[in-house]
């Protein structure tokens, strides 16, 4: 099979016209389509009957990372406007949470729209809010290849960095929305079960669960966990390489409770499936960790290590998940860890073979995306057949959309 490196982005296109990308959500989030693709062949439903498709004591994964306002719109006192996106936290921080509870000023990585007419001077902004007023101030620090680095400092210490944008900020909606944030959004745009601030994205295929679902699900026996990888705005990055060996892969924040690595080990050999890329991602990131520990072992005691963008292929291939997963663990436990915090750069495409999960839940994604070649990944070419027929039935694409229950063979 042809390594992932060789791969060209351009035989993973096909025609998404704009009435197919899903502007808002259905009112009844459970009432999506969703469509089943099991041993070759597809089949149609409703995410409020999955129940039905899924075998009983499966144990789902989530993402329980939580959308953070990241959009902060400054006015000058000319009346023109800076908007400062929050990308993710400055390399001071040990991990996003840390960095989300800072109080009286923080350190971050922006974006700016409309650079070139901010100046040196600090932009300030003034914000009321309930019994107290709280005033903002944005520092250009030091400019970037891709961004900026910014100090945001609030009059209240009292304040963490995550209330500041709950105050302040505005919901970054996906740019392929072409449409402002709504006030519905701050609800729609995140998962009822949405917990650690930290995304500039949602975790899409979360949307779709509600409390009746999982009741049904509950009544299956159907189990559920959950990691915490918040998703950036690489998330959107598109491809513009011929190959993917020279594309970069956009690199994201994963944290895992030692109890969930067990899970994942205990449940074993009962069917795994993943809501979502990002919970994907996660969970097979945490079996390269593991083999990463049972062969490096001597490299690596002083501190948590992190994936790069070939590690999936580039490291053995022939460790099994007990041996991976009980490294890890054994590592986190002589380390006095609960928790495993680092970065993911993994990429999962065709010719990669899954470790952890035998299916995933997904929404459907762009053309020429990296989640697109995540989804060749699992169906092979079949991904063809299946986003054809989503289209001709019209189904409802991207981030608000409808979705798809993919099972592994």
């Amino acid at each position: 099979m042809i390594h992932p490196k060789k791969l060209s982005i351009n035989d993973f296109s096909y025609h998404l016209p704009d009435e197919k990308i899903a502007k808002h959500p259905l009112a009844k989030r459970d009432e999506s389509k969703l469509l089943v693709f099991k041993s070759g062949k597809i089949s149609e439903s409703q995410y409020k009957h999955l129940d039905v498709y899924l075998p009983e004591e499966s144990l789902l994964i989530f993402n329980n990372t939580k959308v953070v306002e990241a959009r902060l719109i400054f006015t000058k006192p000319t009346g023109g406007q800076i908007e400062i996106f929050c990308l993710e936290p400055h390399d001071q921080y040990a991990d996003i949470t840390t960095a989300m509870l800072q109080k009286g000023k923080v350190l971050w990585k922006c974006l700016v729209g409309g650079a070139k007419k901010w100046k040196e001077e600090p932009l300030a902004k003034f914000i009321q809010h309930d019994k107290f007023d709280v005033i903002i101030e944005a520092k250009k620090i030091e400019q970037k290849t891709d961004c900026f680095i910014i100090e945001l400092s609030w009059n209240n210490a009292d304040l963490t960095f995550a209330e500041i944008l709950h105050i302040a900020g505005l919901i970054p909606l996906p740019p392929y929305l072409n449409r402002d944030a709504e006030e519905a959004d701050k609800h729609t745009y995140q998962t009822i079960y949405a917990k650690y601030d930290g995304s500039v994205a949602a975790p899409t295929a979360g949307l779709h669960f509600t409390e009746e679902l999982f009741k049904k699900l509950d009544d299956k026996n159907i189990k559920r966990d959950f990691v915490t990888l918040h998703v950036g705005a690489g998330t959107f990055k598109p491809v513009k390489a011929a190959t993917m060996d020279e594309h970069e892969m956009h690199t994201e924040f994963i944290d895992s409770h030692i109890k969930l690595i067990e899970h994942l080990l205990q449940h074993q050999p009962k069917p795994i499936i993943a809501v979502g890329t990002t919970s994907l991602r996660t969970i097979e990131s945490l079996y390269w960790l593991g083999v990463l520990m049972s062969t490096e072992q001597a490299k690596i005691n002083e501190k948590v290590p992190s994936l790069s963008q070939w590690d999936a292929y580039d490291l053995p291939q022939n460790i099994s998940l007990e041996a991976a997963l009980t490294a890890l663990t054994n590592w986190m436990k002589s380390n006095q860890l609960e928790r495993l915090i680092t970065k993911t750069q993994i990429i999962i495409a065709p010719g990669y073979q899954l470790r952890v999960a035998q299916g995933l839940i997904t929404n459907f994604h762009q053309p020429q995306s990296t989640l697109l070649l995540l989804i060749a990944a699992i169906v092979g070419d079949d991904w063809k057949m299946i986003y054809n027929h989503a289209l001709n039935k019209d189904y409802r694409f991207l981030s608000y959309g409808d979705g798809c229950l993919l099972m592994k063979g």
